[in-house]
């Protein structure tokens, strides 16, 4: 079975165009993250999904897009650059925002969050047994 050339570049083109809508929805859903969570850890846990999703999904489908869609030596060298920058986020994102979440934690300083429990008030304060 051979495969037309034309045809194996548009897929390539509707992947790379695909990951890179991915990526910016999944920036916004981060953005969003950032703005609606109320406590520190969450917020933590959004800006790694931005991270993370935004940028690891676009860089892995431009660095394969780049070396099986133009093969020239100096589109291998970028090719791989992106395949090497996706994997260096795949593994530090997630090691930085576990080092900033325990430090964080370490230290004292974020505010626990908002916990309104009524019920053991009430038990506490002798209104119900």
């Amino acid at each position: 079975m051979v495969i037309d050339p034309y045809v194996l570049t548009e897929v390539l083109t509707t992947l790379l165009l695909m990951g890179a809508l991915i990526g910016g929805i999944l920036d916004v859903i981060a953005a969003l993250g950032m703005i609606r969570f109320k406590d520190f850890y969450l917020r933590l846990h959004a800006l790694t999904v931005g991270v993370i999703g935004g940028s690891f999904y676009p860089l892995i489908l431009l660095g394969l897009y780049s070396m099986i869609k133009l093969p020239y030596p100096s589109n291998y060298y970028v090719g791989g650059i992106a395949l090497t920058t996706a994997f260096f986020i795949l593994i530090t994102a997630p090691a930085g925002s576990h080092a900033i979440a325990r430090a964080a934690h370490r230290s004292k300083h974020v505010p626990k969050p908002a916990v309104v429990d009524r019920l053991r008030e009430d038990r506490e304060s002798g209104v119900m047994n």
